[in-house]
């Protein structure tokens, strides 16, 4: 059972779809699909404009520093992924801020403000809605918001890796969300989307940067239904598949509703056994718990019960577990994920096993107590 927060599983109707006859990329039957994934899209997202690339989440983050950062950027870390922004600006030698933070702290809007405030070359803000370093949610909409009031054209990019999919995302103040195929998409990995504001389409078409990440070049290219360079077409094809299934079986409002619910539930159910969340201020897609014998009950829920869950990175790499919520999580294998973590503290000695998780757990998610 994989249960870690990307890559997730491929329901079987989206692997028999990308199982079908190679399509070329350059056709006017890929074209159509092309065009009927984007207008997906453009629901899920509801943003100006919607780019697809060929890449891992990293190539949409690298696209937005170098495409939507004409003077200064300022980064937001409080984990592996809000410290990868830092490294990609230093990558091209563009100048940059940072405000850096714990692993389980959120960035407050008043530092935010301050550092804009204090420094004019700041053009353009990046940071994480879900830091899944950690498993944090950083207060992105509040932030944007508060900055758009002090300068409107400063570029507010959030990346949305582990965030589009889970929950409905205020994108009004917002000019790029970035997400990868990998995670509540549930994809293979090695397609990136990025949804943008009309203003921050205006500020690339004023000047882009780049080759194969240039995104002037593929917004073009992509509004004719087709890829600047050669297009993950089994990808889309399968995000087609994917969008279209959720649309049809109640809708993102629908889904955004049981992942909240079932990451709720899971976080009561382990706090009922004296499990310690790690993150302040939790993000919908995983739970993160803090303790020292996570190895050992990583190592117990793989080897023992069949369930795959995630470490931790760097300096708490050895101090959190992971529980991933994105994507169609079956409620029994969330159900069975929490009582396996109290059978392993039971076989720690931590706790004697009495079946509160279950019990906590399925209570709170059908029962709504």
């Amino acid at each position: 059972m994989l249960l870690t927060p990307g890559p997730t599983p491929v329901p079987e109707f989206v692997r028999k779809a990308m199982a079908d006859i190679t399509i070329h990329h350059r056709t006017p039957e890929f074209e159509a699909i092309f065009a009927e994934t984007r207008e997906l899209l453009f629901e899920l997202y509801g943003m100006d404009e919607v780019v697809m690339l060929a890449s891992s989440g990293s190539g949409a983050m690298e696209a937005c520093i170098t495409n939507l950062t004409h003077k200064k950027a300022l980064t937001i870390n409080s984990g592996k992924f809000g410290e990868r922004f830092g490294k990609i600006c230093k990558a091209f030698d563009i100048d940059y801020s940072e405000i850096k933070n714990e692993w389980n702290t959120p960035v407050s809007v008043e530092s935010v403000l301050e550092a804009v405030k204090a420094d004019s070359d700041i053009d353009a803000i990046f940071i994480q809605l879900c830091e899944s370093a950690g498993g944090l949610r950083h207060p992105v909409e509040e932030i944007a918001a508060a900055v758009k009031e002090y300068n409107k054209d400063i570029m507010i990019v959030a990346d949305g890796i582990t965030a589009i999919g889970v929950e409905k995302i205020d994108v009004s103040n917002l000019d790029a969300v970035i997400t990868g195929s990998q995670k509540a998409l549930m994809l293979p990995p090695g397609l990136a989307i990025i949804g943008l504001s009309n203003d921050a389409v205006s500020k690339i078409e004023k000047k882009s940067r780049g080759f194969y990440f240039n995104l002037a070049t593929e917004i073009k290219k992509q509004r004719t239904n087709t890829t600047a360079w050669t297009a993950a077409t089994t990808l889309i094809i399968g995000l087609r598949e994917i969008l279209s299934n959720i649309k049809n079986n109640g809708g993102f409002d629908t889904l955004y509703e049981q992942t909240a619910l079932r990451a709720s539930a899971t976080r009561e159910a382990l706090l009922a056994i004296g499990c310690e969340i790690y993150p302040k201020t939790p993000a919908n897609a995983m739970t993160t718990i803090y303790t020292e014998n996570a190895p050992a009950i990583r190592k117990i829920l793989k080897t023992k019960y069949g369930v795959n869950i995630a470490g931790g990175q760097d300096h708490i790499k050895s101090l959190i577990f992971r529980i991933n919520h994105m994507g169609l999580v079956e409620d029994n294998e969330a159900s069975w994920a929490v009582n396996t973590v109290e059978l392993a503290l039971d076989e720690l000695g931590v706790r004697t096993f009495d079946g509160t998780a279950s019990k906590v757990f399925s209570t709170k998610m059908f029962k709504g107590n």
